[in-house]
């Protein structure tokens, strides 16, 4: 026992043994055994698990050949020989609208007719073993199962000649592990069934390359040699081969043109991307010592062609081009991201990938030959144009502004004129048969978001009240002064009713307060945001809905005609609604439907209240706010639905209307750019309604059948019909009015109601008003000679919030709403 020297305390342990010269050869011996063994170990781990992992994703490799779809070898080689791959758009019933336009160029060649440099240079540079291979090379399958296994190395690289041409013909340049998959086995078939030279033939035609001298993207060796050097393919020579041969790794970076035409400042990347080629053509014993000297002593920067000038290119005009063009991108870009895991709300989230997959999209749409159809009839499209070229010159005035050029410190005249935003739906299927656009200048108005002003009551006011069974179509509502927190408003022109109105009178003549005070009502029970969503509406705003003004249309941005035109639609549906579109389907090279539209229905409101609300509706042409339109219709109108608004000033004027079988919206209004004000004329929705109506009858000319005039809704067994006063839109009885009771034995009206029959009237019958205002009812109905009657509101002007105001179109043929109203767009 010894005792710790720091302690004094004794230890029981033996003390290590001191080494010496001869014991620490063995102590690290044993070391060395020791992490020999579990170095043997780690390594054997790896292999096993390596191999366990290889084999596993080889097996997910087999299940995806498995599942894939082998196109077969008429429909590769009509892929193969579409060299001059832009989309071709449709409308309805296979007429063509056109190719998607771009500004690549390309021109091809057979491949007699390439310079042998140029081949051999490729093949040195792309595919060394293109001519022995099979397709693929096994280094590309094990570095794609390495990557989905470890995670590392985003591209795979390293594609053979044949895969590239899978790649560019038949897929996408994005880099899953299922893409890589299908483009070996493709890859494989391709060469199976095609000779080398006819596989390489279509890569020289194919393949991007950067810019020619006017700063054209340019596709192709022949557009390449033309582009660069002014020679025919066959014609250039061993350097100027080797340059075109280099540009295909990055094109952007090694062409030695601008997207002006002028020569980049610095030319270095591909002049040194051309000696690399050279060297590999050297390596490869493609070309002797000899040779590969005096290619790389070539002045190339002599050969390239001087500076140029591109004809001006311009995007089409044609509304209709546009928009089957730019609805076929956000298709196809919605199923690249969704092929890599990612939700259209992933998109929506993250811009830049969103950005990246459009991009992606636009270039397949160039590149990949595809057929879009669209559901634009073209008879019904060009007959709407005529309606709006007829009609425009009486739309209203046009303005002229001056803008300021920041860059030449000039001015130059820009004309403002009232443009027109129209769509035309079925109802039963959604799709878009015609619309307009615009009175000019190419931005397409049913996708731009105005107010809506009154156009929105029956779907956000109305049809919720309906369907959650507060109101009847006899419902009375108030329309007396208010002020909700500093929010007032009116009816046109500063008038106040100061009496009780009906749904349907209220809705027909656009009331302004009424419909604010059953939105108060509707707004604090019903999730009104679900509704609309449900109808395709996604451009409100959580504070649009809490904001009383909604019910006027007042909103932070407002609806687009599309919108308003598919909401619209569900009443004429039955309750249920679909979303409009306008892509019918997507057709690859192959024969193959990549895309095709399919919708389910989403249920709204029940059949009842689409009934009650039709009914209502109806009352609009007949006797409303519509009843020009009513009378301008060159068809059966006994079953035309409609509504119109206005928003504030008159700054949007709309009219929504249906039959059974369509539904037409119109906005009209000014862009107002550059911080423009101008506004519609008072008589601006007689216009629209006349115009409307124009369109609708040039429309049933040709489709008759599709408007279904005289098809009229059945009754649904929820609709309730029950007698009720005429002026109270409650049931005749005994009313208790503090101490004294009045029995009422009046004229009744028919209430349509959603399974619930209102009950004996009530002291406090309606939706809004004050004690006061019931109290005054009661005394001039009891004393008519006494009764109220309407005057302007003379303190609407003083409200802290925004004044609606709003009117009866039956007499006045404006409307206007909340100054809350979105603003122009």
């Amino acid at each position: 026992m010894t005792k710790n020297r720091h302690t004094g305390s004794q230890s029981s342990r033996n003390p290590l043994p001191k080494l010496s010269r001869q014991t620490w050869p063995l102590y690290l011996s044993t070391g060395l055994r020791t992490f020999k063994s579990l170095a043997y170990y780690l390594v054997g781990f790896i292999i096993i698990a390596g191999t366990f992992g290889v084999g596993l994703l080889g097996g997910y490799f087999a299940a995806i050949i498995d599942k894939t779809e082998v196109p077969t070898k008429a429909a590769m080689t009509r892929t193969l020989s579409n060299v001059e791959t832009s989309t071709r758009l449709y409308y309805a019933h296979n007429v063509e609208i056109g190719p998607v336009k771009s500004d690549l160029i390309r021109d091809t060649v057979t491949l007699d007719a390439v310079s042998p440099w140029l081949q051999k240079a490729i093949v040195s540079t792309e595919d060394e073993d293109f001519w022995t291979n099979s397709g693929v090379m096994p280094k590309a399958l094990v570095r794609a199962v390495l990557t989905e296994l470890t995670g590392v190395g985003g591209q795979t690289g390293g594609s053979t000649l044949t895969q590239q041409v899978v790649k560019l013909q038949f897929l996408n340049s994005q880099t899953t592990f299922k893409r890589k998959a299908t483009e070996i086995m493709m890859a494989l078939r391709l060469n199976k069934y095609y000779t080398k030279q006819q596989l390489l033939e279509e890569y020289l035609n194919i393949i991007t390359l950067g810019r020619n001298n006017r700063g054209q993207n340019i596709a192709g060796v022949q557009t390449a040699a033309r582009g660069l050097f002014g020679k025919n393919v066959k014609d250039i020579n061993l350097a100027e081969s080797a340059f075109i041969a280099g540009l295909p790794q990055s094109p952007s970076a090694y062409t030695p043109y601008t997207n002006t035409g002028a020569f980049k400042t610095d030319l270095s990347a591909g002049l040194n991307r051309q000696k690399t080629v050279l060297f590999r053509m050297y390596r490869a014993g493609t070309i002797t010592k000899a040779q590969y000297d005096t290619a790389k002593a070539f002045d190339l920067k002599k050969a390239f062609l001087k500076p140029g000038s591109a004809t001006v290119q311009t995007g089409s005009s044609s509304y209709v081009y546009n928009m089957v063009e730019s609805e076929a991108k956000a298709i196809l870009a919605d199923k690249l991201a969704a092929a890599d895991g990612h939700t259209k709300a992933d998109l929506t989230r993250n811009s830049a990938l969103k950005a990246m997959y459009m991009k992606t999209a636009g270039e397949q749409l160039t590149t990949r030959g595809y057929q879009v159809h669209a559901t634009i009839n073209k008879q019904v499209y060009d007959a709407m144009q005529n309606v709006v070229d007829q009609h425009k010159g009486g739309f209203g005035a046009t303005y002229t502004s001056y803008v300021k050029n920041t860059t030449t410190g000039g001015y130059s005249a820009v004309k403002q004129p009232v443009q027109n935003g129209t769509v035309l739906l079925d109802n039963q299927t959604g799709a878009i048969l015609g619309f307009v656009g615009g009175t000019a200048g190419e931005v397409n108005h049913i996708y731009t978001k105005r107010s809506p002003g009154s156009s929105i009551k029956p779907t956000a006011v109305y049809g919720p009240a309906i369907e959650n069974k507060m109101i009847g179509s006899k419902t009375m509502l108030a329309d007396f002064k208010t002020n909700f927190s500093g929010y007032s408003v009116t009816d046109y022109g500063g008038v106040i009713l100061n009496k009780f109105v009906d749904a349907t009178t209220a809705l027909k003549n656009s009331y302004n307060i009424p419909a604010v005070n059953l939105y108060d009502h509707v707004m604090k029970q019903v999730n009104v945001k679900s509704y609309m969503q449900k109808m395709g509406v996604t451009s409100l705003t959580d504070d649009d809905y809490q904001n009383l003004g909604l019910a006027l249309g007042g909103a932070k941005y407002g609806e687009t005609v599309q919108e308003a035109a598919g909401a619209f639609a569900t009443f004429a549906r039955g309750g249920t609604n679909v979303t409009p579109y306008v892509i019918e389907k997507i057709v690859d090279p192959t024969g193959k439907i990549v895309y095709q539209h399919k919708e389910t229905p989403r249920k709204v409101f029940s059949k009842a209240t689409s009934y009650i609300m039709a009914q209502m509706l109806h009352q609009t042409i007949l006797s409303g706010t519509g009843i020009t339109a009513g009378s301008s219709v060159a068809f059966n109108s006994g079953n035309l639905i409609a509504k119109t608004g206005t928003s504030n000033d008159y700054k949007d004027l709309w009219f929504i209307g249906s039959t059974p079988g369509i539904t037409m919206a119109s906005w009209m209004g000014y862009d107002n750019d550059n911080g423009a004000n101008h506004v519609m004329s008072s008589n601006g929705s007689a216009i629209n309604q006349q115009y409307w109506a124009a369109l609708a009858n040039a429309v049933y000319r040709l489709i008759p059948q599709q408007f279904e005039v005289n098809k009229t809704m059945s009754r649904p067994s929820g609709v309730r019909t029950t007698a009720v006063n005429s002026k109270t839109g409650e049931r005749n009885g005994t009313v208790h009015l503090g101490d004294s009771t009045i029995t009422l034995t009046g004229d009744t009206t028919a209430n349509l109601s959603y399974n619930y029959t209102p009950g004996v009237t009530q002291a406090q019958f309606g939706i809004g008003g004050t004690a006061a205002n019931y109290a005054d009812f009661w005394a001039n109905f009891t004393n008519p000679q006494k009764a109220v009657k309407p005057k302007p509101d003379e303190s609407s002007s003083t409200s802290s919030s925004s004044v609606a105001s709003s009117t009866s179109e039956a007499t006045a043929s404006s409307e206007a709403a909340s100054s809350t109203a979105a603003p122009a767009q």
